[in-house]
């Protein structure tokens, strides 16, 4: 065997997902001799009283050595005789779960450790239960440290009962807990002479020896255009790589969403003619007649795709501010990106129990099933179906940073936000935001310049599309105008705007409050009287 597997470790802070990784480096023999030397020495002041520090191999961030802890991903290639591997080593603790989601998107399979002399933890729970969101579908159960629990096999049982209870909750079919001391190296790369009740593989041969199906269950051929390659006016070809099923010269295929169809043409791979092509190759190909294809098109055969704009979504949120209804996003699914909008929160997941509980906001790290509607009808199918297809990410639109990751678990009836007649409604839906005017200033509470334009920052950094107007800017014209078309408006020096278009009455604030603290209190009302 000589293909390749990915795979990341995980687990809560402390379980020795390093040093495991470290220690099957060390004794496969898969460091330079500068490394190896580099480790000795590094290990002579490190935390093991002289012995060698396998964990420093990955942790590699001076902020790492400090802690002891690691932060980031840290990616490894490394090669045995029977196997290519790369390995995601991700963080344990709680507060750097979106490092640990990334590293599980790209993976086949997660090997978690769990600290024996712990048991299993929420940490446990938490990455057992994002690894198979991510779509990982085989896990090892690394049950580690052994040696402080000296090698007892009472306390393994008791630990891998435990896990068979989250494994069946979850619903994984391809599990395996392997008992492992990863500082001494015991079940790491060599059978364990401590642990001679143990009849299973070692972890090294378990990764060597595992098959993985990569997908080729999935029906059909389907391939989301990633750039349309015009050069000149004599060649148009779609590049993308092929995430299932094959195709071939012509064969006849069709474009989603425009369901038109044509026959292949021409298949290139590496710049190379070829007669035929499959799952995971990049390339480009041509068709036999001119049709509407674009980047986020899906070139597909023997399949029949979804068109949908509204999902039910299983999703991880990463974001430090919480999620509610109605808030909007640019949506990342497959090669198309798309704005669209959480509708609705239906329940989140306890970690620890699996219990589905009543939300109306999500906080950082939690696991909810919610509504998406996109702005339009896009090609998308359910995760477990067609898989690029079926994962997504939020993407913040005043920060354009990632909010959120998850799957679609099921297709609904399309009731499109732009259905019908463009209404103040719908601009609300789409901008996740009631209109409204309002007056920082008047006669008896004056709002400084800087404190307006400060409440104006605070209310973009929540997310609000907002514009601050001078009181001579602030026509009744221009106030419609902009209340129509869905925007929050502050206006500065005006004394009172109580008969204008889309007012909206703000409490006056304390009058002990200035500067900073006048504009979070003014900010937070405006919040809270402008959200759907």
């Amino acid at each position: 065997m000589n293909d390749l597997l990915k795979f990341i470790t995980c687990g809560s802070v402390d379980d020795g997902k390093s040093t495991l990784i470290g220690h099957i480096l060390y004794d496969s023999k898969l460091l330079y001799a500068d490394q190896e030397k580099a480790l000795e020495l590094d290990s002579k002041v490190g935390s093991r009283g002289g012995k060698i520090d396998y964990s420093l191999l990955l942790d590699g961030l001076t902020e790492e050595r400090e802690q002891g802890i690691t932060i980031d991903v840290a990616y490894r290639y490394f090669t045995t005789d029977k196997r290519s591997f790369i390995v995601a080593d991700t963080p344990g603790h709680e507060e750097y779960t979106r490092n640990m989601a990334v590293g599980a998107s790209f993976a086949d399979l997660a090997v978690i450790l769990v600290d024996a002399s712990q048991g299993v933890l929420v940490q446990t729970r938490r990455h057992s239960r994002i690894a198979r969101l991510m779509g990982i579908r085989y896990f090892v159960y690394a049950v580690n440290k052994m040696d402080l629990v000296d090698y007892s096999e009472e306390r393994f049982r008791e630990i891998q009962d435990s896990l068979k209870e989250l494994s069946d909750t979850l619903g994984l079919s391809h599990v395996i807990s392997i008992p492992v001391s990863a500082t001494e190296g015991d079940n790491v790369t060599r059978r364990s002479d401590k642990m001679k009740w143990y009849s299973g593989p070692v972890l090294l041969d378990y990764l060597e020896n595992v098959e993985i199906d990569h997908g080729e269950n999935e029906e059909g051929f389907y391939m989301p255009v990633q750039r349309v390659c015009r050069p000149d006016h004599t060649f148009r070809g779609f590049e993308g790589q092929i995430e299932a099923g094959s195709v071939a010269v012509g064969d006849q295929i069709t474009v989603y969403p425009s369901l038109e169809k044509a026959r292949i043409k021409g298949i290139l791979k590496a710049a190379k003619e070829s007669d035929k092509a499959s799952i995971g190759s990049p390339v480009t190909i041509t068709l036999d007649r001119e049709i509407d294809v674009s980047r986020g098109a899906v070139i597909a055969k023997d399949t029949s795709l979804p068109l949908s704009d509204r999902v039910e979504v299983e999703l991880l949120w990463m974001d430090d501010e919480e999620l509610t209804k109605g808030k909007n996003f640019f949506v990342k699914l497959g090669t198309r990106q798309i704005p669209g909008i959480v509708t609705d929160i239906l329940y989140k997941t306890d970690v620890n129990t699996g219990e589905r509980k009543p939300a109306r906001s999500l906080k950082k790290n939690e696991i909810a099933r919610v509504v998406v509607a996109f702005t339009e009808k896009i090609v998308v199918d359910e995760f477990e179906k067609h898989k690029t297809l079926g994962e997504l990410i939020l993407i913040d639109r005043i920060s354009y940073m990632t909010s959120a990751c998850g799957v679609v678990r099921q297709i609904l009836d399309s009731k499109s936000v732009l259905d019908g007649r463009v209404t103040a409604e719908i601009r609300a839906r789409l901008l996740g935001q009631k209109a409204g005017v309002f007056a920082l200033s008047d006669a008896s509470d004056h709002i400084d310049k800087d404190t307006a334009e400060l409440i104006e920052k605070k209310l973009l950094g929540k997310g609000k599309h907002v514009l601050l107007l001078s009181e001579q800017d602030a026509s009744s014209a221009a106030l419609r105008a902009l209340t129509d078309a869905g925007i929050i408006v502050l206006v500065s020096g005006k004394a009172s705007l109580s008969s204008e278009p889309g007012y909206i009455g703000l409490e006056r604030a304390d009058g002990s409050l200035s500067g900073p603290k006048l504009a979070d209190s003014a900010a937070d009302q405006i919040d809270g009287l402008t959200n759907l």
